[in-house]
């Protein structure tokens, strides 16, 4: 009888664990939240991340069901991001962002800031709603033409949804009277949702009419000092994409209706994308050959190599504006002999939602998103057995395993899931994982149950598969880099 007793006990133990620990379905259907009983003498253990309990509604309508809502599903972006429940529809070129894509969104945020900082960027918030008395101002009123939202006040007043805040920022700055030469240059930006009547929104993220991006602006003392700062800008942004893990390529640009006297463009290599760039393979020279004859094939730097077409799609954007705006709205400064001068600008954007739909666009495959890895939503998701299965025993080994990365690797914290959903088996698990990107993915199996326990964990960027000991497990995950 003792052998026995000694077999069905553990079980017994595991069952209460899982019982007390993990959440239960109240008669809505909907997961109850996750509770640990009050002790005095025990550590608080974290509510675990559940799969089931993420809001990720990826049936909410099928793809292509309302064409109105949904516009033409033309892209690999549009349409993982959708079967995975980043974005959902609600008007033409206007989407939900979901929580796991607010997720990414904000890491990346977190990669700009950090970026931007690193230069001497400062951080603000303008208003979206602009008085077209400033647009008019500036001439780009009318300029702009059915881009711009317009909208009119109770009082009859003119007002647009910023698309970008040239004006406004511009009318700041020369609010500040005492602007000295000691504080320059001058790096102000923002990260908002911006606004363009796009008049035929396609391609998910890529081109819609409501969009989150970065706009900074410069003020300099003299041209010199703006050509240093725009350089600096540039830099950055190329260190961007590279701790991104992106391959963009930086290309001469028309000024378009921004104005000022020097632009380029940063392009990741797409074959949806919309804009033609001119690149010789000899040299680094590359532009979009709005700039340049169509049919010219002689690069113009270096003189022997050639230029080859290819198609990218625009993620920043960066301006030399010159005295453009500073001499239209007084945005002046007192110079090193007390006297006021006209301050040099420029302005550098970055498409934020567009960063993150390009990327899956250019990373991902046929069946699922790839990412880049700071920027995933969750870093990993562990797998449980099938409930019912031969290794369920092995449960509360997953279980286990997510809390002890949270509590070892600090850098982890919020960054592991438990797919739960183990009414499921393991293989439909492993699309649904694979569908959304996660950088890694833990089976705990049969494994996990030996001797000496071994996790198998698959690496999605690389695809390789790679069974583990828990040390080892530990070790590779300690080094996944977070932001």
């Amino acid at each position: 009888m003792e052998p026995i007793m000694n077999r069905i006990w553990p079980r017994v133990f595991q069952r209460l664990y899982r019982t007390a620990v993990l959440p239960r379905r109240n008669h809505s259907g909907c997961a109850e939240q996750a509770t640990v009983p009050a002790s005095t003498n025990s550590k608080h253990i974290k509510p675990t991340l559940l799969v089931s309990r993420l809001y990720q509604p990826s049936k909410l309508r099928d793809v292509g069901q309302d064409s109105r809502l949904q516009g033409e599903v033309t892209c690999l972006s549009q349409r993982l991001m959708q079967q995975a429940g980043l974005i959902h529809p609600c008007n033409p070129g206007c989407y939900y962002y979901l929580p796991a894509l607010v997720r990414s969104m904000e890491k990346l945020v977190r990669v700009i800031d950090q970026e931007m900082h690193g230069i001497g960027g400062q951080k603000l918030d303008m208003p979206s709603l602009c008085s077209a008395d400033l647009w008019k101002t500036s001439e780009r009123w009318d300029l702009m033409g059915k881009e711009l939202f317009r909208l009119k006040d109770r009082h009859g007043a003119d007002y647009c949804l910023g698309p970008t805040h040239e004006e406004a920022v511009t009318t700041l700055v020369a609010h500040q009277k005492t602007l000295s030469y000691r504080q320059l240059p001058l790096l102000l930006y923002q990260i908002t949702r911006k606004f363009r009547d796009e008049p035929k929104p396609k391609y998910g993220l890529l081109r819609g009419r409501e969009f989150y991006m970065k706009d900074m602006y410069s003020f300099d003392a003299s041209e010199e000092a703006a050509y240093q700062t725009y350089e600096s800008v540039c830099q950055a942004y190329t260190g961007l994409f590279a701790r991104l893990g992106l391959r963009c390529v930086q290309v001469q640009a028309d000024t378009g209706n921004i104005g000022g006297k020097l632009s380029h463009e940063f392009q990741l290599p797409a074959d949806i994308g919309e804009d033609r760039l001119l690149v010789c393979g000899n040299c680094s020279f590359s532009a979009n050959v709005e700039t340049m004859s169509s049919d010219r094939t002689d690069c113009p730097q270096c003189k022997t190599g050639t230029l080859v077409e290819s198609k990218g799609i625009e993620v920043g954007h960066t301006f030399y504006l010159g005295k453009k705006y500073s001499r239209i709205f007084n945005a002046t400064f007192s110079n090193a002999q007390n006297k006021s001068s006209v301050a040099e600008m420029g302005c550098y954007g970055l498409g934020v939602t567009r960063i993150l739909a390009a990327a899956i666009e250019v990373l991902s495959t046929e069946e699922g998103i790839r990412w880049p890895g700071l920027l995933a939503p969750y870093q990993v998701c562990v797998l449980p057995p099938k409930k019912g299965s031969k290794v369920d025993d092995a449960a509360v080994l997953a279980e286990e395993l997510v809390h002890t990365l949270g509590e070892t690797g600090p850098h982890l914290r919020g960054e592991v899931v438990l797919d739960d959903r183990t009414q499921m088996t393991i293989g439909k698990r492993l699309k649904d994982a694979n569908r959304l990107g996660y950088p890694y993915v833990v089976v705990v199996g049969q494994g996990a149950l030996e001797e000496t326990p071994r996790f198998e964990v698959i690496c999605q960027e690389t695809g390789e598969t790679m069974f583990l000991s828990k040390d080892e497990l530990l070790d590779l995950l300690g080094r996944v880099k977070t932001v």
